[in-house]
């Protein structure tokens, strides 16, 4: 390697402001979303957990990149499989089940260091069938979709649990006025409209907890939509701080939550052309462009972990 970038060096043009040399870069590599349903079979009544599962190594990858040697590259294929091995002993929570797969490829390959593992989890209810549940026919519930990441970096674990296309809407008790007006400003100010918008947010564990992650996702799931119900909105961002600040009160092993939310945009349709009025009943719902709103929700004196952030989106 050394050799290739004295010759290169040698025989290229420095451009002003540049170092001189080319090198490698921070880099992973690994199998992306595979899809794994494990049913659990040990009595008449099955049991399902389906998983779309990233798997994505850190560590000495160097030969690979600048010299085609492939020894120390745990092939892709290999990390498929072994997603679905892990899967015969049973999923559990999708964070404890990656923490199973960030140990193992950082405990049996000493050049892998870290690495990011992620995962969503689809949502399967029973089907009712003369009243009663099915023991083995399932429909796909879909609210949301939970996510999961676990990033590693040598002895280190971030866990970050959350969820993604949560669609809530309020018909009432959320306004929007006091901003700023220009020459470019053209939208009305109101006391009562529609706030809709579909929540994804991520949060991180403080390190070192062992929370039950099922029971967790589930508590803070149900406070997020409780904290949206309450309360006068004067924007979505501040109902976005009040689901935050909500879920952090009540849950001090997460040390910070981070949400991305569109602002789902109803707007009242002029029926006055038809001889109608309008009492704030008919809306058209826009679905682009929409306000983003992304925000961190954490605690005072909190010491940052962008390690833990870096690969999975500045917010969700």
């Amino acid at each position: 390697m050394t050799d290739i970038l004295t010759t290169a060096s040698e025989t290229t043009t420095t451009p002003a402001g540049d170092t001189g040399g080319i090198v490698l870069g921070p880099n992973q590599y690994g199998k992306a979303e595979v899809r794994v349903v494990k049913v659990t079979r040990d009595t008449d009544r099955h049991e399902i957990e389906d998983l779309n599962v990233t798997s994505q190594l850190r560590g000495d990858f160097a030969g690979a990149h600048l010299a085609g040697d492939n020894s120390h590259i745990v092939a892709t294929d290999t990390q498929k499989n072994t997603i679905f091995a892990f899967a015969r002993d049973g999923v559990g929570s999708p964070e404890a089940f990656l923490l199973r797969l960030a140990d193992h490829f950082t405990g049996s390959f000493d050049w892998v260091t870290g690495g990011r593992w992620l995962a969503e989890s689809y949502a399967w209810e029973r089907i009712l069938a003369h009243g009663e549940e099915h023991d083995h026919a399932f429909v796909r519930s879909g609210q949301e979709v939970r996510t999961a990441a676990v990033v590693a970096d040598g002895d280190e674990r971030h866990v970050i649990a959350g969820l993604k296309d949560l669609v809530v809407l309020k018909t009432t008790q959320s306004g929007f006025v006091g901003y700023p007006k220009d020459r470019y400003t053209t939208l009305q100010e109101t006391t009562d409209r529609i706030l809709a918008t579909s929540v994804a947010t991520r949060w991180r564990y403080r390190p070192g907890a062992e929370p039950d992650y099922n029971a967790t996702y589930d508590s803070v799931k149900a406070i997020l939509l409780e904290a949206f119900t309450e309360h006068y909105s004067a924007a979505l961002q501040t109902t976005l701080f009040e689901m935050g600040q909500a879920a952090l009160e009540r849950h001090p092993e997460i040390a910070e939550i981070r949400f991305s939310m569109p602002n789902k945009h109803h707007f009242v349709v002029d029926l006055a052309p038809f001889g109608l009025d309008n009492p704030n009943e008919v809306f058209y719902a826009s679905d682009r462009s929409y306000g983003l709103i992304e925000a961190t929700v954490t605690r005072e004196g909190l010491v940052p972990a962008p390690g833990a952030w870096e690969s999975v989106g500045a917010f969700c």
